[in-house]
């Protein structure tokens, strides 16, 4: 049986611990690693996530201190067999002490370089050369105080786009060859690391080797506090069945058990609320709505349901690219579900996009700011900001943010991100975006594009139109093509071919005329109709006054 196990989940991470093991936890270390640096540290090289995830990994606590720096993947070739004997496994895997004792390391440039999924979540054997080279770079940039110098290192190379080995010597003041050499030097100073390493290959009783570093407990055992809250079996059952629902292989089972909670006579919430989750991970989100509605049924005030509700307007908006239903009712749930769990990034990232499809572009940017501090190497929530600025006109920032995601590693937010640095020049010249044969989506979980943004479902790059030109003005009008979005309330076209158009933009409500209805500019349906109403748009338009303008054009969302 493992000691430990780590589900990751986009709305919260499982990790099951055996506590017959002594401790467990250290089987989840590398993966907690992970976790910490996505939420903490900016975006990073893979040798430095892994380096860091290895170290850490080494961590042993006690009630005295702690102790860390030893080799992480470190196991004794001797075991003990059926009989009680010692027998010796020729194939216990080198540990990284071994592999960093090998004289030919890879070369510092090509490391650096490297291409590495940082994840964390789905990663192969540690015991290799990279792990090991990386682990180590880390032990001696975390114990010589290099830290700062590291953080110059990734803002040259990841920012400033300097190549690897000239941001090595700016940052570190050393070339790649003489960095390398001072990592091994550094490396043969930890005596303990070689005096473990004889121990694990002797077939003697294992006793601990002190590790390099030794700090302080940062408290005592006097100011540990511990709260405990009593669980019903049900419950239990149910948080076991949403742990096992979310891994492949033991889904099948899980859902069966799920349901069979919920036709219990006394109900589950908890069951309710798995099931629902799961069905948004299948897009199924009537029948995840369905669930949601049993659960609140059972404990309205639960903040869960509150999220999952928000999730799915958020991610049904996304896959039709219509606009989030029940926008009112979301943003309460959400600024509900912050009051409860104020550093829930993906809440935040939710928040924003809703605000700015409500027309609140300031405080959408506050949320979606928050949601990048908390959480700096997510992309979609980099794109979304962009978006945001897009919708609100702010174009340099806009244009900074993709011009910064068009080289990201994922290809879709790459491809994403350049579509709209191509969309950017018509947008602030027209007021419109080009009409494309073909345009890439927004990447994975992003919503519905904001005001000035639409997004269908080709990833064609080369068959880009050209914008077109918005029509002349109307007698009467002057001034720049403005644009805005909200809804078609109701058309009058009693005098043909003029027509008077409502929209209500937020609270407020503007009376747009088009002299000639029939000829005007329409994206996204044949032509205009006189009988739409509660339709979302965006129209471009020249004012006059306060709440009124002439129609340019009108887009169908």
């Amino acid at each position: 049986m493992a000691k430990a196990f780590y589900v990751p989940g986009s709305d919260r991470i499982y990790i099951v611990l055996n506590l017959f093991e002594p401790d467990p936890w250290r089987s989840v270390a590398h993966s907690l690693a992970h976790y910490w640096m996505n939420y903490n540290y900016p975006p990073a090289q893979g040798w430095f996530d892994e380096g860091f995830a290895e170290y850490f990994g080494s961590m042993r606590i006690d009630n005295k201190g702690v102790d860390i720096g030893g080799d992480p993947e470190m196991a004794s070739e001797w075991y003990e067999d059926a009989f009680e004997n010692l027998t010796r496994n020729p194939n216990t895997p080198q540990s990284l002490t071994q592999l960093v004792s090998s004289p030919v390391w890879l070369n510092m440039v090509d490391l650096f370089t490297m291409t590495h999924d940082g994840s964390g979540a789905r990663e192969g054997t540690h015991h290799t050369l990279y792990y090991a080279q990386s682990w180590m770079i880390v032990h001696y940039l975390i114990n010589k105080n290099k830290l700062p110098e590291t953080g110059v290192y990734f803002d040259l190379v990841l920012n400033q786009k300097v190549p690897v080995e000239k941001a090595i010597v700016q940052a570190f003041d050393l070339t790649p060859a003489t960095l390398e050499e001072a990592v091994k030097a550094y490396f043969h100073s930890l005596s303990n690391l070689g005096i473990a390493m004889d121990r694990s290959k002797q077939p003697l009783d294992q006793a601990d080797v002190a590790q390099p570093y030794h700090l302080a407990a940062p408290f005592g055992e006097d100011e540990v506090g511990m709260t405990v809250t009593p669980v019903i079996d049900a419950e239990a059952r149910a948080v076991i069945g949403d742990v096992m629902a979310r891994i492949p292989e033991r889904r099948d089972q899980a859902l069966h058990e799920l349901k069979q909670l919920t036709e219990d006579p006394k109900d589950n919430e908890a069951a309710h609320r798995a099931l629902a989750w799961d069905h948004l991970q299948q897009k199924k989100f009537e029948e995840a709505a369905d669930e949601l509605e049993r659960a609140s049924d059972l404990n309205a005030r639960d903040p869960w349901i509150w999220y999952y509700r928000s999730v799915l307007k958020y991610r049904r908006a996304e896959e039709t690219h219509h606009e989030m239903q029940g926008l009112a009712n979301m943003m309460q749930d959400l600024r509900a579900v912050l009051d409860w769990y104020p550093e829930f990034a993906e809440a935040y990232n939710m928040l924003g996009m809703a605000r700015v499809e409500g027309g609140g572009i300031n405080s959408a940017l506050e949320a979606q700011r928050l949601a990048i501090s908390l959480s700096p190497r997510n992309l979609e929530y980099q794109f979304n900001l962009g978006q945001i600025y897009v919708a609100g006109k702010k174009w340099d920032q806009a244009r900074d943010v993709f011009t910064r995601l068009k080289t990201a590693s994922v290809p879709q937010v790459a491809s994403a991100a350049k579509r709209q640095l191509d969309d950017l020049a018509s947008l602030q010249k027209y007021g419109i975006r080009p009409q494309h044969a073909g345009e890439s989506r927004p990447p994975e979980g992003a919503a519905s594009a904001p005001p000035a943004v639409s997004s269908s479902d080709d990833d064609d790059d080369d068959n880009a139109g050209t914008p077109p030109k918005p029509a002349p003005p109307k007698p009467g009008t002057t001034g720049p093509v403005q644009h805005m979005k909200g809804k078609l309330v109701a058309s009058d076209c009693a005098k043909p071919p003029e027509a008077i158009v409502t929209f209500l933009v937020g609270m407020k409500t503007y009376k747009m005329h088009s002299s000639d209805y029939k000829t005007m500019l329409v994206i996204g349906d044949e032509q205009f109709s006189c009988e739409w109403r509660n339709k979302i748009v965006s129209v471009n338009y020249r004012a006059i006054g306060n709440s009124g303008g002439e129609l340019v054009s009108v887009e169908v969302q």
